[in-house]
C-alpha cells in the first residue's frame, strides 16, 4: 500500500504519521510483477528525472 503526504514549508508532520514512516521503514521492500526487482544493468542505466522539466539531465560530452 501507497500512502502519500504532502507537507507544505510551515507544516511538521502529526507524530501518527512519523509513526507510520517509522513502522513502514522495518518493512521489506516487497517486488512483484508490476515493480520487478532491477537488473545491475538496469540500475547502471537508470537516470532521475529533474522534476521541475519531467527529463533526465543531459549527459556531460567529455571534451566540453
Amino acid at each position: 500500500m501507497l500512502v502519500t503526504y504532502t507537507l507544505k514549508r510551515d507544516q511538521k508532520p502529526t507524530p501518527e504519521q512519523i509513526e507510520e514512516i517509522r513502522e513502514a521503514a522495518k518493512r521489506p521492500i516487497v517486488f512483484d510483477e508490476d515493480c520487478p526487482e532491477m537488473t545491475e544493468e538496469q540500475l547502471r542505466q537508470f537516470r532521475r528525472v529533474d522534476p521541475r522539466t519531467g527529463h533526465a539531465p543531459c549527459p556531460k560530452v567529455s571534451g566540453e
